[in-house]
């Protein structure tokens, strides 16, 4: 059956589409599924991973907000894993290679969503820092399955710690996942915005809007469909720059009018909750898991407590700080 699905991307993807059967492999070698190609495979251990269902109780943009339906980082990956699909099979690239890249791209991301990503990025700053797609990386190579990794393939690790940043991905469907990223959080987040009181959808730029249209989905409409003529067109990925500046325009109104703004009124509390962590931890290091504490030797202390709340969902690290520092007899909660 593999090899069957093999040869029919051979007949029916597109010349510049990756095909499974040339990957370039994995890391530590495995015998070849029998059903699924190897981007399949890719796609089905990440589905199954901890740190996958982990995101859907890890902030997207707003901190505990008042509702039910505000995205959070797994409905996020879900509309990223969508749009790209949607513009792979348009192209006739590799729609399993794209899923499992979208599907993977943000295992790494913090608790509490950019705010936690800057505060574990300026307590780290003196050992590289951290970022959140080298975190995902991370999270796929070294700490999944009990400090084992899932041993992906190159293309999908590839795609995933290239998803964002200046080195755009080796493969097509990988640089795909790059501006599906972007198309569904510059969108989602309006929509989230609006529902927050936010922002009112009259005060989105006027030229963004008159290129774009006024509604989530027409403007999603009309980004999947200039990517999609821009790669018939040019055979490489990428966005015509009106549309492109459209969106970028999107989203510098986005950082001025939301993330830097009232979304972010209880961030110092999230700061300040993190750090406390942090500081915990790295005095009691026999208080982390044990998959956690292998990587000591090689990585050193701060990356391992690092890694620890990073994985953390947004109630857990509220649970351990309660546990920690707050006296039971208050019973605050």
């Amino acid at each position: 059956m593999r090899e069957d699905q093999e040869q029919l991307e051979r007949r029916t993807l597109a010349d510049w589409a990756t095909l499974a059967a040339d990957s370039r492999g994995r890391q530590k070698p495995i015998s070849p599924c029998p059903r699924r190609t190897c981007f399949q495979r890719d796609r089905d251990r990440i589905v199954h991973c901890k740190a996958f269902r982990r995101l859907s109780h890890k902030t997207q943009v707003f901190i505990s907000p008042e509702g039910d339906h505000y995205r959070d980082r797994l409905t996020h990956t879900l509309e990223v894993a969508q749009i790209a699909r949607t513009i792979a099979r348009s192209l006739r690239l590799n729609e399993d290679l794209t899923e499992a890249i979208a599907l993977g791209h943000d295992l790494g991301h913090t608790p509490f969503g950019h705010v936690g990503e800057r505060v574990l990025h300026e307590l780290c700053r003196d050992i590289g820092g951290f970022r959140h797609n080298e975190q995902s990386l991370r999270v796929a190579d070294c700490l999944e399955r009990d400090g084992e990794g899932l041993n992906l393939t190159h293309e999908v690790r590839n795609g995933i710690v290239r998803h964002t940043g200046r080195q755009p991905a080796d493969t097509p469907e990988g640089r795909i996942v790059h501006f599906a990223d972007r198309i569904a959080y510059v969108n989602h987040d309006i929509d989230d915005a609006v529902r927050a009181g936010l922002i009112v959808p009259e005060d989105l730029p006027r030229d963004a809007v008159r290129v774009l249209g006024r509604t989530h989905g027409d403007r999603i409409d009309a980004m999947v469909a200039d990517m999609v003529c821009y790669g018939e067109t040019e055979h490489e990925i990428g966005m015509y720059p009106e549309a492109y500046g459209a969106m970028m325009e999107l989203r510098k109104f986005l950082f001025r009018a939301v993330y830097d703004g009232q979304s972010q009124e209880e961030a110092h509390k999230v700061d300040g909750l993190l750090r406390a962590l942090y500081d915990f931890f790295l005095r009691h290091l026999d208080e982390l898991p044990e998959y956690y504490r292998k990587h000591r030797e090689t990585d050193g202390d701060r990356r391992v407590v690092c890694d620890y709340i990073a994985g953390m969902t947004d109630r857990f690290a509220v649970t351990k700080y309660t546990e920690l520092f707050i006296p039971r007899s208050w019973n605050i909660l």
